[in-house]
């Protein structure tokens, strides 16, 4: 059995859709399309039941890792966006904090062992087909491990500020790292 294309612009269609989603979890009706709340929301058409589907973002975590004055990025090995780069961070797990979904994604990816030195911003973003994501982004500092690229990356290396690659795979991403350059005048 060979893997299923990736087909980003049906991605992209099916989540204005919300997901293609079509029967009501809770009780196993249709749901309807109505406008709630000013916006178009899906509400199971059982009166008795009376759900709504709220099609929430999902929360990303990880952590700008700095040293010497570059920047820890990753090689993306997954769709989206295969070859492209990225700051090391995955979606959060179910019981998961999300300090501790950004320590987890970082040695993961790179190897590296992480101490999270606070938070540097949290970013939207809508350009991922799977989903919409809430992307809370640490500082941290390496305190162990060995780089090597793991899980879904390629490849993980650490690149000067003036040196960054131009793939970088999401507008959150990209912003961070303009963010971060001139918060820190680098």
């Amino acid at each position: 059995m060979t893997p299923r294309e990736f087909n980003e612009k049906l991605l992209f269609e099916r989540k204005k859709h919300f997901f293609g989603f079509r029967f009501c979890p809770q009780c196993g009706a249709p749901f309807a399309e109505k406008n709630i709340d000013g916006r178009p929301r899906l509400q199971c058409t059982n009166d008795s039941c009376g759900y709504i589907y709220y099609h929430n973002p999902i929360p990303a975590a990880g952590a700008m890792v700095v040293a010497d004055d570059k920047i820890l990025l990753v090689k993306r090995s997954v769709q989206p966006k295969i070859d492209w780069w990225c700051v090391p961070a995955g979606f959060m797990e179910w019981p998961e904090h999300p300090s501790q979904t950004a320590v987890r994604e970082l040695r993961e990816e790179t190897g590296l062992e992480i101490e999270l030195d606070g938070l540097f911003e949290v970013y939207s973003g809508e350009d991922d087909p799977r989903t919409n994501a809430v992307l809370i982004l640490y500082r941290a500092t390496v305190k162990g491990g060995t780089l090597k690229a793991g899980d879904d990356a390629r490849e993980a290396v650490f690149f000067a500020f003036d040196d960054l690659p131009d793939k970088i795979a999401f507008i959150s991403h990209r912003q961070a790292l303009m963010d971060y350059r001139r918060r820190y005048d680098l």
